[in-house]
């Protein structure tokens, strides 16, 4: 191999020098057997970072409601405190925020059924960290998904 192909293969990235070598990525939600577009298949992260945004939108408004008369000390702490208890019981519920459900998204099992309780819990703890939320594996699902057995798809 000469430098200069040594050269084009790093300015390319990590998935052309991959794919050169063989590696079949495919699309997103593929090896989880969803389909490629339309109803089911995974939820794009445009979408998934509106839904969060209108989340956490709704929590600080009720977190502002909630605190009106301290001045707004710590009102973030009480926004992540009620961004856990909506995520936990809205998806333990009816499978979707109130932030996914306007942008068609829900939270299923990867073997296509709801998520257990046990799961949901797990799930909005590692949500709650952040962390694990920014942490993608090839199909786009973030850590706390993939630990939780979790996929986002359009409805």
């Amino acid at each position: 191999m000469d430098n200069r192909q040594a050269m084009g293969s790093w300015l390319s990235g990590p998935r052309a020098a991959a794919e050169e070598m063989g590696a079949d990525f495919g699309y997103r939600g593929e090896r989880l057997g969803l389909p490629e577009d339309g109803p089911g298949s995974v939820a794009p992260l445009g979408r998934r970072f509106g839904a969060i945004f209108i989340d956490w939108l709704l929590c600080v408004l009720i977190a502002y409601g909630l605190l009106s008369g301290d001045g707004m000390r710590g009102a973030g702490n009480w926004a992540l405190l009620v961004f856990g208890v909506m995520a936990f019981l809205t998806v333990g519920t009816i499978g979707s925020t109130p932030g996914k459900r306007v942008l068609g998204l829900r939270v299923i099992s990867v073997t296509g059924d709801r998520l257990t309780l046990p799961r949901v819990l797990v799930r909005t703890a590692l949500l709650v960290l952040a962390i694990p939320a920014l942490i993608w594996d090839r199909d786009g699902r973030g850590l706390h998904d993939r630990l939780s057995g979790a996929v986002q798809v359009r409805i």
